[in-house]
């Protein structure tokens, strides 16, 4: 048995014993269970996928067996062609088990804060900006996945300054993360009388959403000042001090909110991107310092590195990273085809961290 094999036969030995001890005992510290169960929930497709092989395996013997020495003619001939099949099935299996057994993320399974800024570009680069956050918004209504604003900074013509949500749901930053980047946009912009195409940009970072668990801040470290919001309100910006401003004086992270007429809820808000800005940057020197080799991977998270073409006039999304070209910009900009160019990220990725692992 090879090495690999021999991986497979102890994975679901362990599954096993997990499901005899979660079984068999009459009672369990909750800590403990909890940490049982979900080992035992991380296991099962790894463990399903490993039974399917060897299943295959031994349906591959079988068959072989049979090519070999059966004396029916015609029996002998179906086994010949079943063999390549067979074949084609498991070597598309151990990929699959290769893929599972890849170091995860561990904030993969978490939400995550969004944050949107127009470039280069003028009122064009807000109106992209604008488009940006619309495509996202409707990506995660077609996940089903909350999406709340957090920040939002616009212009009278309905272009965003800046802008930054949550979105909560399964697996929200697994799927998002590869979007942090340079977004470039090429068309025609409507106040162009003489139909010339202009070129602009918008920025989107995409931060794992932290909980206070992630990060542990001292409110001794923090800097709050409140001040009068600015902008479209009404009256009220000009009565209360509702908008929020914090600095973590020990990284010197600036975070400010006036979203909300609320004060309490600006602060909770700026809490929020706070925590989420903190845990990214502790996240990204811990990467650095376990992958030198980081920018093989898909995406740096740089926001500088430029990521995408979004082409009106030729109706084409362009992706720099993998290569990958599409002719369908409406249905890229109303959410419902963006998910053809993440998996091809996602698939990519993992192509390049199995070839690490080799």
């Amino acid at each position: 048995m090879d090495a690999f094999r021999a991986k497979l036969n102890s994975i679901l030995d362990h599954y096993e014993m997990i499901r005899e001890k979660m079984n068999n005992q009459a009672e369990f510290d909750p800590k403990e269970y909890a940490k049982l169960s979900k080992e035992f929930s991380d296991l099962g497709e790894i463990a399903k996928e490993v039974r399917l092989l060897f299943t295959k395996e031994n349906e591959l013997n079988g068959t072989a067996e049979l090519a070999t020495n059966s004396d029916d003619v015609e029996i002998k001939h179906m086994a010949e062609e079943e063999i390549p099949v067979l074949k084609s099935e498991i070597a598309s299996i151990e990929q699959k088990i290769k893929i599972l057994l890849l170091p995860k993320d561990i904030d993969d399974e978490k939400g995550a804060i969004l944050e949107i800024r127009a470039g280069t570009g003028g009122d064009e680069a807000g109106l992209f900006a604008a488009d940006l956050f619309r495509m996202y918004e409707m990506y995660a209504e077609m996940h089903g996945w909350k999406f709340e604003i957090l920040e939002f900074s616009e212009s009278g013509i309905g272009a965003i300054k800046e802008a930054s949500v949550s979105i909560s749901g399964k697996g929200v930053f697994s799927r998002l993360k590869f979007e942090s980047g340079v977004h470039r946009v090429q068309r025609v912009p409507e106040t162009e009388a003489s139909g010339r195409i202009h070129t602009s940009a918008a920025t989107v970072a995409v931060l794992p959403e932290a909980e206070e668990v992630d990060v542990h801040i001292e409110e001794k470290d923090l800097q709050i000042d409140t001040y009068r919001a600015s902008g479209a309100g009404g009256q009220h910006v000009n009565k209360t001090d509702s908008a929020v401003r914090i600095t973590h004086i020990p990284t010197g992270t600036v975070v400010a909110v006036q979203d909300e007429r609320s004060q309490y809820k600006n602060k909770a808000k700026a809490m929020k991107i706070l925590r989420a800005k903190i845990y990214e940057n502790e996240r990204m020197k811990q990467e650095s310092s376990r992958s030198a080799d980081r920018r093989t991977q898909v995406g740096t998270g740089d926001r500088s590195e430029r990521i995408r073409t979004y082409n009106f006039p030729q109706g084409r999304v362009s992706d720099h990273r993998i290569n990958l070209t599409l002719y369908k910009i409406d249905k890229i900009m109303d959410g419902s085809a963006l998910d053809e160019i993440i998996d091809k990220l996602i698939e990519n990725d993992q192509a390049e961290k199995l070839k690490g692992s080799e």
